[in-house]
């Protein structure tokens, strides 16, 4: 192994040295810590240790790497006070994540680090989003993202590489090759010879590196890197390894091949680079034992310190605290001048407006760009706030998700439209367990608004037309918000535009142009969680929200006999729990509403939760109204029959007589 020694300084080769055997002694020690039940998970970097040290090494300490199982060498290269580290790997309150996720699941912008989540492909999404607002802001920097060569067979992979070529953005993809993921081999991954071949698909430079090889991984790393800083483009990097041990150490090796791990021993990263140097006389034996007497040292004063801090204990207040970033809202009033105007004007008033309040608000959505997006909302933005800022986007709803999640990292706003709400279920997994769960897991905001277009009426059928908030609701972390009339969509919209918390704003797309009101042209905020009651009455009460808040006055209307509250809940995370307990107890008989099927549906944990609070004071029953359980089907005929309008009066009617 050619280590190229003479391209490096004897200074470069000691600091290497230092860094490549740190993470190599620290997982000495966790195996024995594993074996002793003192920590309950250790994925193993052995053999792979030159990767992530020489990338690590190689990026400016102000740049993000966003990381994988295997890259304890980032962390420690990083200067992540091992006593910290290992708190987090014992679950401790002090640990990154104060005992919420495991291992290596956590980032830190104070040493530039985003950690992976279990599903593996969402950072690298993440990636072209810090990358993303780094160009933005002429910064002229590097991202460095990993994944490995099971990782890269998802749709992740293929959606973030070709969001980063299509915008050239400064990002690194790194691809550990170790051969394996977990027990199933290369060949069963993909049917390329190598990972760069896929270069060429994605329009973008592909390099392949000897993984085991630190000088080389550094310097190509390095040149690279400054590189793409001035000419911002990413850049597929392929660096061959071996991983020597189980997946994690529960798993074991039994599947690999006989003699293949002895085969890749011989180029052990770490006893190669030490033989190096001392061949070339730059060490000796007598410092590399007080090296590793010192690392030992520094191993044992960290664990020392973590294992002094008791077990964490839970405090129901401070977990709840932590589940989103804090903000106390202002809330600007209504005033001035008003324009009778219609839902979709109203959105697209309070995006521009917003866009005005916050320059470091970008948009971002299919076709929403010149052409001004399928509904016309953002039409005429690229004219006002340029093509940094209204961004076309591929067909990539999890890339342009977890972008959103970048530069909220970098301490911009990021708008993401679903072109329609039933394309959301491409992102699911940036949604519900990157941007929902990040604050909850390490104190990172996703400041992210997602808009979603959705609901039926329009013959659009079944993949145009889902109700699917219910989805959202059921996830803690995240902010649902359903208004049903442009002056609650324009002053919740712009609220949730100003909350550094992830919101999803669901629009019904046969409301957009059907309804009118007086809207202030001034900018202005709604409280989110706040129902907003729409009629009062003492006979029964409707509680609603979206398209349920226009059938039900519609009913109204025509049995001016009925004497009902209609509460308009407007958000369905967080709730209105005291408007909602207040109607009940008032009325005693309670109808729920919603477009949405029965199964599942938000209106179930509504009902339940009236039940439980205000038994005492019902008259009836609480009673369900919703769509059938039935994808929503595209004849008109057959749309009407399923929604749940078609059997709202036939349901208050039996409220009433119960």
């Amino acid at each position: 192994m050619n280590f190229m020694l003479e391209s490096i300084s004897k200074e470069e080769s000691l600091h290497l040295y230092r860094s490549i055997l740190r993470p190599r002694l620290i997982e000495d020690k966790m195996l024995i810590l594993l074996r002793q039940g003192r920590i309950s998970k250790w994925f193993s970097g052995y053999g792979q240790e030159a990767i992530s040290v020489g990338c690590a090494l190689a990026m400016r300490e102000d740049e993000y790497i966003l990381t994988m199982h295997r890259n304890l060498g980032v962390f420690t290269s990083r200067n992540i006070p091992l006593h910290k580290l290992f708190k987090q790997f014992q679950g401790k309150k002090e640990g990154f994540t104060k005992g919420r996720d495991r291992s290596f699941h956590f980032g830190s912008n104070e040493h530039h680090i985003v950690g992976m989540i279990s599903h593996l492909g969402p950072q690298l999404g993440v990636a072209d989003g810090i990358a993303l607002a780094d160009k933005i802001q002429g910064n002229q920097k590097a991202t460095m993202v990993f994944t490995g060569d099971g990782g890269a067979s998802e749709g992740d992979f293929h959606e973030a590489l070709n969001t980063a070529a299509v915008w050239q953005l400064p990002v690194l993809f790194i691809v550990e090759n170790n051969q394996w993921g977990l027990s199933t081999p290369s060949r069963e991954q993909f049917r390329c010879k190598q990972f760069i071949d896929k270069g060429i698909g994605y329009g973008m430079e592909a390099v392949q590196l000897d993984g085991n090889n630190l000088i080389e991984v550094y310097t190509s790393i390095k040149k690279i890197a400054e590189d793409i800083r001035s000419n911002p483009r990413p850049i597929l990097i392929e660096c061959l390894s071996f991983r020597m041990r189980g997946h994690e150490e529960a798993s074991g090796t039994k599947y690999y091949p006989e003699g293949i791990q002895e085969e890749w021993s011989v180029k052990d990263p770490v006893s190669n680079f030490e033989s190096a140097l001392m061949d070339a006389g730059i060490i000796d034996t007598e410092q590399i034992e007080n090296i590793r007497a010192e690392i030992k040292a520094e191993i044992n004063e960290g664990l020392r310190l973590a294992d002094e801090e008791p077990s964490v204990v839970f405090n129901l207040d401070e977990e709840l605290k932590d589940l989103y970033r804090e903000h106390t809202p202002e809330i600007i009033e209504p005033k001035g001048e008003t324009e009778n105007i219609r839902l979709i004007d109203a959105i697209s008033h309070s995006l521009s407006q917003s866009m005005e309040r916050f320059p470091e608000l970008i948009l971002m959505g299919q076709d929403i760009g010149e052409y001004g997006g399928v509904f016309k909302i953002t039409d005429g933005f690229v004219a006002k706030f340029g093509k940094e800022r209204v961004r076309n986007t591929p067909l990539c709803e999890s890339a342009i998700l977890g972008a959103g999640l970048g530069l909220s990292i970098k301490g911009m706003k990021a708008m993401v439209e679903m072109q329609f709400a039933d394309f959301v279920s491409e992102g699911m997994t940036q949604i519900c367990n990157n941007l929902a769960k990040i604050h909850y897991r390490w104190g990172q905001n996703a400041d992210v608004v997602v808009r979603m277009p959705t609901g039926a009426g329009v013959a659009a059928g079944p993949f145009h037309s889902q109700s699917n908030e219910a989805w959202f609701t059921h996830t803690p972390g995240l902010k649902v918000i359903y208004p049903a009339f442009p002056f609650d969509a324009k002053g919740l919209l712009n609220a949730a535009i100003e909350d550094p918390n992830p919101v999803l704003f669901f629009e019904h797309k046969a409301l957009y142009r059907s309804i009118y009101q007086e809207v202030p042209k001034e900018y202005y905020t709604l409280p989110i969680g706040k129902a907003s009651m729409i009629k009062e009455g003492a006979d029964f009460s409707i509680i609603t929200y979206g398209m349920g808040v226009h059938w039900s006055l519609e009913i109204l209307k025509e049995h001016p006999e009925w004497n009902a509250d209609l509460l308009d809940l407007r958000s369905l995370a967080p709730l209105d729990t005291e408007a909602i307990l207040a109607s009940a107890r008032k009325t005693g008989r309670v109808l729920v509403l919603h477009e949405d099927v029965m199964t599942g549906g938000i209106g179930g944990d509504i009902a339940s939760f009236i039940q439980e609070n205000c038994f005492r004071s019902l008259d009836a029953p609480v009673m369900r109204v919703a769509s059938v359980n039935l994808p929503v089907p595209f004849a008109a005929n057959l749309e009407k029959g399923f929604l749940a309008n078609a059997h709202l009066e036939e349901r208050i009617k039996a409220l009433i007589q119960y």
